[in-house]
């Protein structure tokens, strides 16, 4: 049964359990980067806020739904790509390089593991930092496809809207009237960010290499998830099956308090470089 504790008091609790499990593998979600300045989906409930996502079967059946992903994207792609790593990525890098962590699987697709120094990642859904074309397989960065979005929409620029999670935002339906969809530069087809949206599967390379860093690890630390997501709440089912313990740094409930050993919730950007100074 899982045991809710205030950094303070659990810190030494957590470095105790890993130092004698210290083939650990991390999983991380939302929370992790909400100190990078990105909002989460969800509040401390595990209730999701304001409207749902788009879905990728509607996303790939609908010119509509294209346009308001883009425009949203578009206004909202700045916060995501000025987002830094926070305290705890870094610590987390930290933990990583001293040979303390096993590896990282992460629900997020922020790429800012990667930026603050972490090497042995799963990116379980994906990475929008990419984009691909789904007719001909064509690769670009996000940052040039925001260039073509500008040129092509300059009236929407400099358009305000409110923040939402991974690069989306709040915007206006007036602003979609005129919006212009990008495509492909090579063959005019179909561009999707590289993530998994809502209503589809994760790749099954993704989660099997997910479940082979499981394997070879002798206990699972979630860190920012609530585990709604049944990507990562599976990833819990299998270690409590293998007799792994599971611990927790999440403000709020998780999908798998009942599974859980120990949690702390704090914000992990506090508790992580607590952690890692006495783990290091």
């Amino acid at each position: 049964m899982a045991v809710g504790i205030t950094a303070s008091e659990g810190v030494r609790d957590l470095a105790g359990l890993l130092e004698r499990y210290p083939n650990f593998l991390l999983l991380t979600g939302a929370g992790m980067s909400t100190g990078s300045g990105i909002p989460d989906y969800r509040d401390r409930d595990g209730v999701r806020r304001g409207k749902a996502p788009v879905q990728g079967p509607d996303f790939r059946a609908s010119d509509s739904v294209r346009k308001r992903y883009w425009a949203r994207s578009m206004v909202g792609w700045p916060t995501l790509a000025q987002a830094a790593p926070n305290a705890g990525h870094r610590a987390i890098a930290e933990l990583e390089a001293n040979g303390k962590l096993a590896a990282i699987v992460t629900q997020n697709v922020d790429g800012l593991h990667q930026r603050a120094g972490s090497v042995n990642i799963v990116e379980l859904h994906g990475n929008i930092h990419s984009v691909i074309c789904v007719e001909c397989g064509a690769h670009y960065s996000r940052e040039f496809i925001q260039l073509l979005l500008e040129e092509i929409n300059p009236g929407l620029e400099r358009a305000m809207a409110v923040p939402a999670p991974d690069g989306d935002a709040h915007l206006e339906p007036d602003f979609l009237a005129d919006f212009r969809i990008p495509h492909c530069v090579r063959c005019s087809g179909m561009l999707k960010p590289d993530v998994v949206f809502f209503g589809d599967g994760v790749p099954r390379l993704h989660t099997e290499a997910a479940e082979q860093r499981l394997t070879n690890a002798d206990a699972l630390l979630v860190v920012g998830s609530s585990l709604m997501v049944y990507s990562g709440y599976r990833l819990c089912k299998i270690a409590a099956e293998c007799g792994k313990r599971i611990a927790a740094i999440n403000l709020g409930k998780t999908r798998a308090d009942h599974l859980l050993s120990l949690k702390i919730e704090e914000p992990s950007e506090q508790v992580l470089p607590l952690l890692t100074r006495l783990l290091v």
